[in-house]
């Protein structure tokens, strides 16, 4: 029978078309503001920290529409931005270092949307308003702590080979070492090339002298830069997430710069604190021979220095560093077997492991100390202008008895609590920085520019939607109503598709979805004006109508395939708000033509199937 869908075709469309509402219905109930506030160390999450923040936002007058703790984080939820921003920094003010507070952005939805993975579109920088941050890392530097360490390479495989030399020298963009005789430069250079083959070896003599110049490879250069610039990112996004910042976006920009944008974040200075916090470990060896009592007097001997852990007792420790948080690979927090106290789990790399080993075999029933370390960032305010120092906090966390050769895997304790251990496993996991960063550009994006944003972006969507409904249901009377209903459906669509897969939507994102509508009704009014000349032809309402359908399809194929290839052509050689426009672009051409040609097909089919149409409104 022409002009009947089999059932499943109807099943389908109908249950894509209710998925679509459920996953598009998040955004309805939007996003609040919110304030995340989360224990740091022996500080507690708990009632009274609630009594005490409600205290404080009612002295000030602030208005909140919740508060309540979820998985040991209190959350404060607000009806706008500007109550967020104040609270924020009068409760980072008035709770100090012992809570770290965070802003953020909580949907709005019911649980029973939530269980079912339903969330609201991410929204970008633009629509939310944020921090935008181009930050350029220090090659040089990367190249120098390269040549450094193979320095002291090249010097211990000299060592471990026993062969002579009078220097070896580090110079900007290489490597030198000198010899007294070509011989034994000759004999050098065998063992050097085996064990460090990232290098290129170059001989030359002067000043009666035989030297041998070592160098980076190309392909070592770029790889080393790719790597530092990968592992900050790795570091920066970790640390971002510790802030805990939602919908982050950390993106390589070039061969040396990274972009980072945070969305709903408005402190900058926090979040420079943030990023630039440096924490790590040290493992040293305690002086057990020499007096601490006469270190305590000023009396430090050479070669050792006092310490104190978080009780103020003091040791006295060896300057020789065995091992650092470079030579970490891994780290977990868990419970000790036997003391049932907080531990952390340590992986080291194959550098550390030797280091540790070798040090452990010579120092067996002697103690040995593990030195936590961290810089923190304090901003001042310096002729209008911040200033950022750092304040740099060694304490001693652990000192114990060497029971045994150590190698690649051992624990730490000596923790005050299973949180400090996770705390200090994160740190030691988000590591440092592998070259310096230098912020060469931000930008601040108010949340009232964010909102104006949304407010034209919707504003234009609606317009066009209104515009194109009022063409299509004056030029195509029924028919153009059956197309409205489907470009509604279609909207919903874009809307469910975009937030199901967590898409960002930016302003350029908007005007995708504003093309769309207009480009949703063209198969439309395609398949409208064939079935317009079928009529003229003289052929039934019926065959007008499957013809119709039939004969425009190819068209309309062609038409979206070329559109959809030059969207994802924008995708893969875009950036940023380009992407955003391609993403929308690209949902919109599939939704709409699942909608214009399914969807509107199936309505039609419901009035004219099985009767005899004698006329169409169309």
């Amino acid at each position: 029978m022409l002009n009947k869908y089999a059932l499943w075709k109807n099943a389908l469309i109908l249950v894509v078309v209710l998925i679509g509402a459920l996953y598009a219905l998040p955004n309805i109930y939007g996003s609040n503001p919110a304030i995340q506030i989360t224990a740091t160390r022996a500080a507690t999450v708990d009632e009274n920290l609630i009594n005490r923040v409600k205290t404080e936002l009612t002295s000030s007058g602030a208005e909140f529409s919740n508060i309540k703790i979820d998985d040991d984080i209190l959350v404060i939820r607000f009806e706008n931005v500007e109550n967020q921003l104040k609270v924020n920094d009068m409760l980072r003010e008035s709770l100090g270092e012992a809570y770290s507070v965070a802003q953020n952005i909580i949907t709005a939805s019911p649980e029973w949307l939530l269980s079912l993975g339903a969330q609201p579109m991410y929204l970008g920088l633009d629509l939310r308003g944020g921090l935008h941050f181009l930050m350029e890392v220090d090659m040089d530097t990367v190249l120098k702590q390269a040549y450094e360490t193979f320095t002291a390479d090249v010097r211990r495989v000299l060592r471990q080979e026993k062969i002579r030399y009078l220097t070896v020298k580090q110079l900007k963009d290489g490597i030198e070492v000198k010899f007294r005789d070509s011989a034994t430069r000759d004999k050098a250079e065998a063992p050097i090339r085996q064990q460090l083959d990232e290098l290129t070896f170059e001989q030359n003599d002067r000043d009666g002298a035989f030297y041998l110049s070592l160098k980076m490879t190309e392909v070592s250069l770029v790889e080393r830069k790719k790597s530092a610039l990968k592992k900050n990112i790795t570091t920066l996004r970790k640390r971002v997430n510790e802030y805990g910042v939602s919908e982050p976006v950390i993106q390589q920009q070039g061969e040396d710069r990274i972009v980072l944008q945070l969305p709903g974040v408005q402190c900058s200075s926090c979040v420079k604190k943030t990023l630039s916090a440096v924490a790590s470990l040290e493992f040293r060896l305690v002086d057990w021979k020499n007096s601490i009592e006469d270190a305590l007097k000023g009396r430090v001997p050479i070669g050792s220095r006092l310490y104190y852990d978080r009780q103020d007792q003091p040791y006295l420790l060896k300057k020789r560093v065995i091992m650092n948080g470079q030579h970490i690979s891994s780290a977990a927090s868990g419970m000790d077997s036997e003391s049932a106290s907080a531990a952390v789990y340590i992986n080291t790399n194959g550098v550390g492991a030797k280091r540790l080993s070798n040090v452990t075999r010579k120092n067996i029933g002697k103690p040995m100390a593990v030195v936590f370390i961290e810089q923190k960032p304090v901003v001042r305010e310096v002729d209008g202008k911040e200033v950022v120092t750092y304040k740099k906090t060694e304490e001693v966390i652990n000192v114990a008895t060497i029971q045994d050769v150590l190698s690649r895997r051992f624990q730490i304790t000596g923790l005050d609590s299973p949180k400090e251990a996770h705390e200090l496993a994160l740190l030691i996991r988000a590591g440092a920085l592998v070259a310096p960063i230098r912020i060469i550009e931000e930008r601040t994006i108010g949340p009232s520019l964010g909102q104006d944003n949304i407010d034209k972006g919707t504003l234009s969507v609606i317009v066009g939607l209104i515009m194109v409904v009022i063409f299509m249901a004056v030029w195509y009377k029924g028919f153009g109503l059956v197309a409205n209903v489907a470009l509604s459906v279609n909207l919903i669509l874009i809307i469910a598709i975009l937030s199901l897969l967590q898409a960002t939507l930016t302003l350029p994102g908007i005007a995708g979805i504003v093309l769309t509508v207009g480009m949703a009704v063209d198969a439309n009014v395609l398949i409208f004006e064939r079935v317009r000349e079928e009529l003229r032809n003289g052929n039934s309402p019926q065959m007008s109508i499957h013809a119709g359908y039939e004969k425009a399809l190819s068209t309309i194929a062609d038409a979206n395939i070329t559109t959809l290839i030059a969207a994802v052509v924008l995708f893969i050689f875009g950036t940023g708000a380009i992407k955003g426009f391609a993403i929308t672009l690209s949902i919109g051409i599939l939704t709409s033509m699942f909608t214009a040609i399914m969807g509107t097909r199936a309505i039609i089919n419901l009035f004219v199937s099985g009767k005899t149409i004698k006329t169409l409104s169309v």
